[in-house]
């Protein structure tokens, strides 16, 4: 019951990588720190991943539950 639940969340996961490819984020940083007087920036980060690895993981979901199948 739990590989099948593992590959669910293989597949659900593919899925959302396939679907969106990264993601961008802000993060406030400091830029000067000098006693009393700081200056911070908002910074955008961005994390990208390639489209295939979320068809790795459908893959590998579904052989998960392939496999769980053959065990019961």
């Amino acid at each position: 019951m739990t590989n099948r639940l593992i590959g669910i969340f293989l597949i659900a996961i593919g899925i959302i990588m396939i679907a969106w490819t990264g993601f961008t984020y802000t993060k406030k940083e400091k830029v000067l720190d000098a006693g009393p007087i700081q200056i911070s920036a908002d910074k955008q980060h961005t994390v990208n991943w390639p489209p295939y690895l979320g068809g790795i993981l459908i893959v590998g979901g579904i052989v998960v539950i392939a496999t769980a199948k053959k065990s019961n």
